[in-house]
């Protein structure tokens, strides 16, 4: 099957965590069971010549197609300030996907 990958684009702040909840469905709306699946979300500048972060995944209902994927204060803190990213998902069959893609913009936070 091939995927149209969806976009969504994050704004997030600087020195701050990042977490955002996404929910995986297929083209009648229903949600893909992840179990067995492995999720990865980078981000990188747009040649993809520098890697800026690797996401951290959790798969919060994996049946009903839940994971989450964030960065730490640590991670956003040396971000530059526009890059793009995508999920990569990789099924039971070793099929990989991308079932999701977007920028990231970040915003400077000011309180330390």
């Amino acid at each position: 099957m091939t995927v149209q990958p969806g976009t969504y684009n994050i704004t997030l702040q600087r020195r701050a965590d990042y977490n955002v909840s996404l929910q995986f469905k297929d083209s009648n709306d229903a949600a893909i069971d992840l179990n067995g699946w492995v999720a990865a979300a980078q981000a990188w500048n747009k040649a993809r010549t520098t890697k800026y972060a690797d996401f951290s995944v959790a798969y919060t209902n994996p049946l009903e197609g839940q994971i989450s994927i964030s960065l730490t204060d640590t991670q956003t803190e040396t971000l530059p300030d526009s890059m793009y990213y995508d999920v990569l998902l990789t099924d039971t069959a070793g099929i990989k996907e991308y079932y999701l893609e977007g920028t990231i913009q970040v915003s400077e936070g000011y309180t330390s």
